[in-house]
């Protein structure tokens, strides 16, 4: 058996959602850096880099990868990042706020690889790489919804990863812990206190960069991350270890 061995992925194809900012926006740019040819897919257009960009809702999974074929011809790496993060009381929780964490988080993430598959499954190194969060791991006041959809990502993950694994792909989950991104800062900002909490809790004394998650998931594109499948894989600079 001739085992691929190394991280060179020049001429591979990747689909990144949720690319306009970011740790998407983060995993275009060092895919770009490494050689790949990227869709980079977003609500919204400005922040799109990507080789190929296309802005539209992460919802129309079929319209993103009739792009990806169309314009890239495949998709050796699919990366479902794109996700929202509706905060708030739980009595206070709107049907609203809980379909939109279920749908983008969850309902998108398993619709878009459904659509990709074909794809996937002509690609001699195929990667779907999920974007979970700490919270796949444990709960917290307020974000109920949030918390909920993260814990899912987790489990399809595992479950896409016996599935999909005799075609040769490989599915995981990178878990953010406080990232300062877009989403994030509001409520840095708004919020000083929970600023100094991640950073105190943190084995390095503060909080990542959207750099830091990006490196990750450009590692588990790699041959080089060809035995790991089905892993949920905290990226949180040690704030876990407390837990």
């Amino acid at each position: 058996m001739t085992i691929a061995r190394g991280r060179d992925l020049n001429g591979r194809k990747a689909v990144v959602t949720g690319a306009a900012s970011g740790i998407g926006a983060a995993a275009v740019a060092r895919l770009l850096d490494e050689g790949c040819t990227v869709l980079a897919v977003d609500l919204h257009s400005d922040g799109l880099a990507g080789t190929h960009n296309l802005a539209t809702d992460v919802a129309n999974a079929a319209a993103i990868a009739a792009e990806a074929a169309a314009k890239l011809g495949g998709c050796d790496i699919l990366i479902n990042n794109a996700g929202v993060c509706p905060a708030g009381a739980y009595e206070d929780m709107t049907q609203q706020m809980w379909d939109l964490a279920l749908g983008v988080n969850v309902t998108a993430v398993m619709e878009l690889t459904r659509a990709c598959l074909p794809m996937l499954k002509s690609s001699h190194a195929a990667r779907v790489i999920n974007t979970g969060s700490i919270l796949s791991r444990y709960g917290d006041a307020g974000l109920v919804a949030y918390a909920t959809s993260k814990h899912a990502v987790l489990g399809l993950t595992r479950a896409l990863a016996m599935e999909l694994g005799p075609h040769g792909i490989t599915v995981n989950c990178v878990q953010p812990g406080a990232i300062e991104t877009g989403m994030t800062r509001p409520m840095f900002d708004s919020n000083p206190d929970s600023m100094t909490y991640y950073t105190s809790r943190s084995a390095l004394g503060r909080i990542g960069q959207p750099e830091d998650i990006a490196d990750v998931m450009t590692f588990l594109a790699t041959d080089d991350a060809r035995f790991i499948t089905g892993q949920g894989i905290m990226v949180d600079g040690g704030v876990m270890v407390h837990s």
